[in-house]
């Protein structure tokens, strides 16, 4: 038995172990790709187990993240500090009286060794892309003759259920569009899908496919077995050229075990005697689990030398390029660090809002990013195809395409749930090193909502830049006018929405999503211009809700915030004009005020009994937490002018006066706080 012969077998027994230890798990593709690990993390992939965080290392991505145990197990083996056997012995435990273990059910960002949080089939694909760009970007930007300081290679697993995604096959074309050739995709071929026989369900050509999207493609046939025909596809895809590579490997779900070739493989527990004579068939003692062979030990950990001498190599390259090129070097520590240049907080500082007050949020937006862009070199991402609505800042020279890579504006094309996904991977490849953006209308956030989603639950910096917010959108008509899509994002835990009123409002949404690095933020801005709001504040906007009248011995307070807000200050006018007292509030943010002190949230809304009523142009749904009363959406939009939207829908200013009126006849002077809360 040679040395790859006798770690692969190694390697699937301690799967066996892991999948049997607590009755069962998706251990089936893991061990069918057993020969694929011992490729990738004995003879191809640059890392060092010591410094999962190095740098240039080469990045993994298991897009198949049901089979988690295939990248544990060998994170054990080359000899990740963290992922010790113990670890290994609580993937599927029950966790109970608190008990935790980092080996959970799928693959998550948080531990090292581990590049994205993946599951859901397909996003891994898309992750992969990202990290790729990133890379390509780094590349381009930093990389000279002699001193080739980035040159980080992505590879990504994949099964036959990611490759059906439609994230996945949007990030695949994007992929060879961009002529991304830092990318492998290893398509771990086992033609069994949770249900049954692929050919149920499909039956492409799938290698075809991958040429027609602009991809390499390669075959491997023994794909179970055969570590070396693995391992020269793998470094043949190496010197392939202005295109990703798809590497097509036949393999076998549950290679060798009873359940071989079947659905049954997929998930559940391994036969007992089967393993036990796979035990011996090592060299292992059948009687015991959880061990491994000190000659398959010795084979896999040689990896952490070796990945040492890599890191260690290439430290060494950085030193003599601090040398020859110290203003790149420079510049280049400050990415790795993640920390932003300072001309950023000077542009947000000097940003006169004056003569933008009356735009189009969506308008300031794109005059204030424009200057960010110019500052922040760590900025990028783009649009799905309409920057020109989105009013998102573009350059013609500054496109990230083949033979430009050093561009930092992505053409995502009309591949929202992509474009989200993809801004994920390289959020992902270095903390702060890039800080992404999306843009596309906030209707069609519903598209990348998986990945928007994702990005929060990964602690990922990403800004999405959500226009056409409302109704406002007008003729379009209710296919895109969002009335709902908001309650999604503002219910997102780890995820800001923040929904500026007037281009002050924006500089503060901005300042806030730039210096917040571990969650995502998404701008909800408006189609139409705005007028002019009194009394709003960058600095007050950052506590998520504050005053902007405020009134002696108030009677009721009217509570809004983006292109709602203007119509809110003209209803309060209408009502101070019949006598009543009346407050008004901009709420840009209720996700930020949420975590303001309790005392300041009692001066913002009283608690006294009086009512406060929202106004906005969205199914009131996390208004109810502060209000007592909502005037809101309780259907779908109309296809039609905006202002003419406002007057049909009773949302314009008249609209609001009439409908508090009523409610202010109806309560007779009674407590609304004990009234409860009602849509008005």
């Amino acid at each position: 038995m040679t040395d790859d012969d006798h770690a692969v077998l190694v390697l699937r027994n301690l799967l066996f172990d892991i999948c049997n230890q607590n009755g069962g798990g998706h251990g089936g593709s893991a061990v069918g790709m057993a020969a694929i690990g011992v490729a990738l993390y004995k003879y191809v992939m640059r890392y060092n187990p010591s410094n999962p965080e190095w740098f240039d290392r080469d990045r993994f991505v298991l897009s198949n993240g049901h089979a988690a145990m295939f990248l544990y197990a060998l994170n054990h083996l080359v000899g990740y500090d963290l992922w010790t056997m113990d670890e290994l012995k609580g993937y599927g435990s029950a966790k109970t009286d608190g008990y935790s273990t980092i080996c959970h059910g799928h693959p998550e960002i948080e531990v090292p060794g581990i590049e994205v949080t993946t599951g859901p089939l397909g996003q891994g694909v898309a992750n992969a892309v990202g990290l790729a760009i990133a890379s390509k970007n780094l590349a381009a930007r930093f990389n000279q003759p002699g001193f080739h300081v980035i040159k980080s290679r992505i590879y990504c697993m994949t099964g036959d259920g990611c490759l059906m995604e439609g994230v996945a096959l949007e990030s695949i074309a994007l992929a060879g569009h961009l002529k991304l050739d830092n990318l492998v995709l290893v398509y771990d071929n086992n033609q069994v899908t949770c249900d049954g026989p692929l050919d149920w369900i499909n039956t492409e050509d799938v290698n075809s496919k991958m040429r027609a999207c602009g991809w390499y493609v390669l075959d491997v046939h023994n794909g179970s077995y055969d570590v070396q025909s693995i391992v020269c596809a793998l470094e043949h895809s190496k010197n392939v050229r202005d295109q990703p590579v798809f590497i097509n490997i036949r393999t076998v779900i549950g290679v060798g075990t009873p359940t071989a070739g079947t659905a049954k493989a997929h998930h559940g527990s391994f036969d007992a005697s089967y393993v036990a004579d796979s035990k011996v068939s090592a060299g292992q003692d059948p009687s015991k689990t959880h061990q491994v062979t000190d000659r398959a030990l010795e084979f896999f950990r040689e990896c952490k030398t070796s990945g040492q001498g890599l890191n260690t190599e290439w430290h060494g390259l950085l030193q003599r390029y601090h040398t020859t090129h110290p203003e790149l070097y420079q510049s280049l520590q400050k990415r790795q660090q993640g920390k932003l240049d300072d001309g950023i907080f000077k542009v947000l500082d000097s940003t006169d809002t004056r003569d933008m007050l009356s735009l189009a949020t969506r308008e300031s937006n794109g005059l204030i990013m424009e200057k960010l862009w110019e500052a922040c070199e760590a900025l990028c991402g783009g649009g799905a195809d309409l920057a020109n609505s989105n009013k998102i800042y573009q350059s013609v020279t500054d496109v990230l395409l083949p033979g430009n890579y050093a561009g930092r504006y992505i053409r995502y094309g009309i591949r929202e749930h992509a474009m989200a996904s993809v801004s994920n991977g390289i959020a992902a490849y270095a903390p702060g090193a890039f800080i992404p953006v999306t843009a596309t209308f906030l209707m069609f956030y519903l598209y990348a909502a998986p990945g928007v989603r994702m990005g929060a639950l990964s602690h990922l910096q990403t800004i999405h830049l959500a226009t056409h917010d409302s109704f406002a959108e007008g003729q379009n008509g209710p296919t895109h006018q969002p009335v709902e899509v908001d309650s999604l994002y503002r219910a997102m835990p780890n995820l800001t929405y923040f929904r500026p009123s007037d281009a002050e409002e924006v500089v503060a949404a901005w300042q806030y999503a730039l210096t917040t690095r571990t969650r995502p933020t998404m701008i909800s801005l408006g189609r139409d211009p705005v007028s002019p709001i009194p009394n709003t504040d960058r600095k007050l906007a950052l506590k998520g809700a504050y005053v902007i009248h405020e009134t002696d011995s108030a009677q009721l307070t009217l509570a809004s915030c983006g292109t709602a807000l203007q119509h809110a200050v003209t209803a309060a006018e209408l009502l101070r004009a019949d006598g009543i007292r009346v407050r008004v509030v901009s709420a840009p943010s209720l996700d930020i005020f949420e975590e303001q002190s309790q005392s300041y949230k009692s001066t913002v809304f009283p608690v006294d009994g009086h009512p406060i009523v929202s106004v906005e142009e969205f199914v009131a749904t996390t208004w109810a937490r502060y209000v007592t009363a909502s005037v809101s959406m309780t259907s779908y939009g109309y296809s039609a002018s905006g202002p003419s939207n406002y007057d049909r829908l009773g949302l314009d200013g008249k609209g609001i006066h009439a409908r508090v009126q009523m409610y202010l006849r109806d309560l007779g002077g009674r407590s609304a706080r004990q009234n409860g809360w009602r849509q008005l």
